[in-house]
């Protein structure tokens, strides 16, 4: 992928290679090992750079081909396979989760109490396939959430990414169902599972496993040569280490690039949620498609009136996330951001107290890496680095303030 003169697109070259500096402040202060930005402008890739190293051992420099733990990026992935299942008549948005996945008919919501003493009801209205697609299903994580159904969730052991080398997509979306919901569908937005239930519906749905299903309808198309749940052997040399924050800031390597790798043993559960690895030339691939409306190489993945209804807000009442329950998540301001069918999109730039675009549509993932489709400005950025968790620097505000500011024209 050549990169081409700023000017050509409408951005100052002077004022992108701010971005340099600011990647380099992260490394050299030892905040992050290593990381990538990619800014693209009308399909034209204007900076592509990165800063530091892959992994601390041999301290091998981060080089454009190297592949990254993309995590909850995937969540994106996957809603558009569900919504290219969804062209194809195969179901409707408002139709029962239960009609594809019979466990979640006996779906109740939590009330009060603990353990055996816990107390639900039945949740009324069945959760529909909308509020898996925008997390307002009832559905959380157990291990970001405290209380009493978070520590139900722990203790039966609900963990999707967790169990991706020895368990099943099936079997671990079947004790999902059996926890009580933490909240009634469709009144409460809240991270979750959700994505992971998609795409066990998504398996059941198209009648193949999810990675199937993603590699022939998105990554085949697309030429997502390295993007996938599994990493063969043959590309070890290029995946990045892993670490996590400590308390004093400095950070520690919880997954190295090797053989043992979670990434690299073979995988039997397939993470809808957070299970993906790729590049940043494969995510470009992928968000360029979105910003082109879905079609792109040739190829078209969404139709156009499918795409721009995916990524408009579908929060009830046209809400933003503050007003459904979750004013912060991760270090991200959510006034003025609402929830499409996949991701975040700004509804209220002002307010939102950040430099972008009404209509923006954009996610993360937990190792602090992030990208956005700004459809107004033609922008696509990607962030790659690998750091736990994502809330440790406030780098998706920033590096839109950076990005934002070298347009010109």
């Amino acid at each position: 992928m050549d990169l081409t003169n700023p000017s050509a697109v409408g951005m100052s070259d002077e004022r992108l290679a701010r971005l340099g500096p600011w990647m380099e402040g992260y490394v050299d202060s030892g905040k992050l090992p290593g990381c990538m930005t990619l800014v693209a402008r009308h399909g034209e890739i204007v900076f592509w750079e990165g800063r530091g190293v892959a992994e601390e051992i041999h301290r091998r420099p981060i080089a454009k081909s190297d592949i990254f733990r993309i995590y909850s990026m995937t969540k994106p992935i996957v809603s558009v396979a569900a919504m290219n299942l969804f062209e194809e008549g195969r179901f409707q948005l408002d139709d029962p989760v239960s009609r594809f996945l019979p466990e979640f008919g006996k779906a109740r919501l939590w009330l009060e109490g603990e353990g055996e003493e816990m107390k639900t009801e039945a949740i009324g209205d069945e959760m529909k396939i909308w509020h898996l697609m925008t997390h307002t299903s009832g559905l959380i994580y157990g291990n970001r959430s405290s209380g009493p159904v978070g520590d139900a969730y722990q203790a039966a052991g609900v963990d999707f990414s967790g169990s991706r080398n020895s368990g099943s997509l099936e079997a671990m979306t079947k004790l999902c169902a059996s926890m009580p919901l933490r909240w009634r569908p469709g009144t409460r937005w809240e991270y979750s599972v959700s994505t992971d239930v998609l795409g066990r519906l998504v398996e059941v749905v198209a009648g193949k496993p999810l990675g199937k299903v993603l590699s022939e309808r998105i990554f085949e198309p697309l030429g997502m040569d390295d993007t996938s749940f599994n990493l063969p052997h043959s590309k070890i040399d290029r995946l990045t280490e892993l670490f996590q924050r400590q308390d004093d800031s400095s950070y520690l390597s919880v997954d190295p690039p090797n053989d043992q790798s979670t990434w690299v043993k073979p995988v039997t559960l397939e993470s809808g949620g957070g299970g993906l690895v790729s590049t940043a030339a494969d995510y470009f691939k992928f968000a360029e498609m979105l910003r082109c409306l879905g079609a792109s190489n040739g190829s078209s993945i969404l139709g156009r009136k499918t795409a721009e209804y995916m990524m408009r807000n579908h929060l009830p009442g046209g809400a933003d996330l503050t007003s459904m329950g979750q004013p912060i998540f991760s270090e991200t301001s959510y006034d003025g951001i609402g929830f499409s069918l996949g991701g975040s999109v700004v509804v209220d730039a002002a307010k939102s107290k950040a430099l972008c675009s009404e209509g923006e549509f954009a996610w993360g993932g937990v190792a602090s890496t992030a990208f956005w489709v700004d459809r107004k400005e033609g922008l696509v950025v990607v962030f790659l680095t690998q750091l736990l968790p994502s809330s440790s620097y406030p780098i998706r505000r920033e590096l839109r303030s950076l990005v934002n500011q070298a347009i010109i024209d």
